[in-house]
């Protein structure tokens, strides 16, 4: 299995924790994203994802009041950098999440998403797939690759 380290997202969209709720729904529509990093000071401390503002606003939560430091979840879902994917997908699993902290040394230093993973897998099998293909072809895909050419192609007369 690969390793997640090529996809984490080290460069975290962020807010800082006393920013409110309402603010972090306009930085992921704005974005295009599904989760915001939450800091104190420069330190990312946590994530709010789009079902932790759902959740919160479900319970009666002022988005415009209620700062993300209470919105994000006391038990954030975390996986070390050094991860699988499949390691990765069982922690969103069992922890109904698609975005994940990425830790180093007890920091957290990214995030890696469902989507991340998709895009790790999907490359993993095409490599894969590619390695396959190159040693059914004895190495000699491109040249399997140009149109056949019959054995007695130098009998026939050449055509103009």
């Amino acid at each position: 299995m690969a390793c997640i380290q090529p996809r984490i997202v080290r460069d975290v969209v962020s807010l800082d924790a006393s920013a409110t709720c309402a603010d972090a729904v306009r930085l992921m529509t704005e974005r295009g994203i599904g989760s915001v990093g939450v800091r104190r000071g420069a330190k990312l401390v946590g994530l709010v994802t789009e079902r932790d503002l759902v959740a919160a606003l479900s319970a009666g939560a002022d988005a415009g009041r209620t700062r993300l430091a209470d919105a994000m979840r006391p038990d954030l879902p975390a996986v070390p950098s050094s991860a699988t994917e499949g390691e990765c997908a069982q922690v969103m699993r069992t922890r109904r999440t698609r975005h994940l902290a990425v830790t180093e040394g007890g920091e957290i230093v990214g995030l890696i998403s469902m989507l991340d993973l998709v895009d790790l897998v999907v490359e993993d099998k095409q490599w894969s797939i590619d390695q396959l293909e190159s040693y059914i072809r004895g190495g000699r895909a491109l040249q399997l690759s140009e149109p056949l050419r019959t054995v007695f192609q130098h009998a026939l007369p050449a055509v103009s």
